[in-house]
């Protein structure tokens, strides 16, 4: 059970993170060597096992996994709300971790159904899809909140303190949920962008956070998969540090979701404003 159940910043275990010697190459007066000890973020083979099924593996930063497992199984569709997971317990085994879950048997009848073999990358969102009519699912419709853009900036200038992992590595993703002043409320990190955002899903469902009330920031870009996560948990903001793919902008504007992107201090896109947001702005 991760211990921010209330919304503040999780801990951190050092499964997470590595001790490596490096060479740091520098060139002063000549190339020569610093043999120094680096950090690094370790990733771990995750197994999502559904009533003794295992259905999806998984690289991902060992944190926070049981929110990974809520998270993913409501953005993939495996539940539809949270109360049909009536137990998680995460396992260490023989060759990596595992998240059991006990679901409801419709909705394991349902995955039996569609099961196919799903094998999790941290740049790809839809690795082991079997077929092209799977690979763009419908989309829910969401309400996008009043977003102001002092409420991005307020929100992009806090990140960088609530990732502890990106700043001891430099290699792990983070996405924060913010209140519509820009205050960051809670923040997952891992080396997929995906897991990220499911961790933070998974977090909020939890603690049954009310989703009118904030938005989503991510310090990767907004591709396809993360504008469906966030629709598909009832997330009508979300913000990237990055840019946003046109099937991104394309599926915001089917389900309503506001869109940003290249936030940068002083400066960010804004992809899609949905009309009674726009009008709520003006």
């Amino acid at each position: 059970m991760s211990a921010d159940r209330q919304g503040g910043t999780p801990s951190q275990p050092a499964a997470a993170l590595a001790r490596q010697p490096v060479e740091v190459r520098k060139s002063a007066t000549g190339w020569f060597a610093d043999i120094q000890e680096d950090t690094l973020a370790q990733e771990v083979p995750v197994a999502l096992v559904y009533n003794d099924i295992s259905h999806a593996v998984m690289m991902a930063s060992p944190t926070d996994l049981e929110d990974l497992a809520l998270g993913f199984s409501l953005t993939e569709g495996i539940l539809a709300h949270p109360h049909e997971c009536y137990d998680l317990e995460l396992r260490e085994e023989a060759q990596g971790l595992a998240v059991y879950l006990t679901i409801a048997s419709q909705r394991l009848a349902e995955l039996k159904q569609r099961r196919r073999s799903l094998t999790g990358r941290t740049g790809c969102g839809l690795c082991g899809t079997e077929a092209l009519e799977h690979a763009i699912r419908p989309i829910p419709a969401v309400t996008a909140p009043h977003l102001d853009d002092a409420a991005i900036q307020q929100a992009l200038g806090e990140l960088a303190d609530h990732q502890p992992l990106k700043a001891a590595t430099g290699a792990v993703h983070g996405a924060a949920w913010c209140d519509l002043h820009g205050r960051i409320q809670r923040v997952r990190e891992d080396v997929g962008r995906h897991n990220a955002l499911d961790k933070l899903i998974g977090s909020l469902a939890r603690d049954a956070v009310t989703l009118a009330e904030g938005f989503v920031l991510v310090s990767s870009r907004a591709s396809y998969e993360m504008v469906h996560k966030c629709a598909s948990a009832g997330i009508g903001a979300l913000v990237a540090v990055s840019a946003a793919t046109a099937l991104a902008v394309e599926q915001a504007r089917t389900s309503g979701l506001l869109l940003a992107g290249f936030a940068r201090p002083g400066r960010h896109l804004i992809y899609h404003r949905p009309v009674a947001a726009a009008m709520a702005q003006y």
